[in-house]
């Protein structure tokens, strides 16, 4: 059974960074599409990034594009997600998500089957 747990989470205020880490076990991250999503209160989940073929190519949605960087440490077995220059609608609980790739190239979150618990990001002075 496909295991992820995510950690790196907490409060940071506007401008600030934080690098959120997703620790998987049972399986070989690499093999796997990788993708981060998150969900702020009263809206809908929505992907961050991902990792989606065996390649590593990635997506990012146009929200965080040059703010958020996605990687992997296969040695470690973890994916990462830098996060910076947040902003206040950057606050929200994220989740890593894995599937064997691929998967579509946006990372819709229905194409994910194993999830993480989720950490909670709060951007705020």
């Amino acid at each position: 059974q496909v295991q992820l747990l995510e950690s790196g989470g907490g409060l940071v205020q506007p401008g600030g960074s934080l690098r959120l880490s997703c620790a998987a076990s049972r399986f070989t991250l690499e093999h796997y599409a990788i993708g981060w999503f998150r969900q702020a209160p009263g809206k809908e989940r929505e992907g961050v990034s991902c990792v989606y073929d065996i390649h590593g190519s990635t997506h990012y949605a146009d929200s965080v594009k040059g703010r958020f960087t996605i990687s992997r440490e296969s040695a470690k077995n973890m994916v990462y997600l830098q996060m910076n220059s947040l902003q206040p609608e950057d606050t929200a609980v994220y989740y890593c998500a894995a599937d064997p790739p691929p998967v579509q190239h946006m990372c819709p979150s229905t194409d994910f089957r194993s999830w993480g618990q989720g950490t909670q990001v709060t951007v705020s002075s």
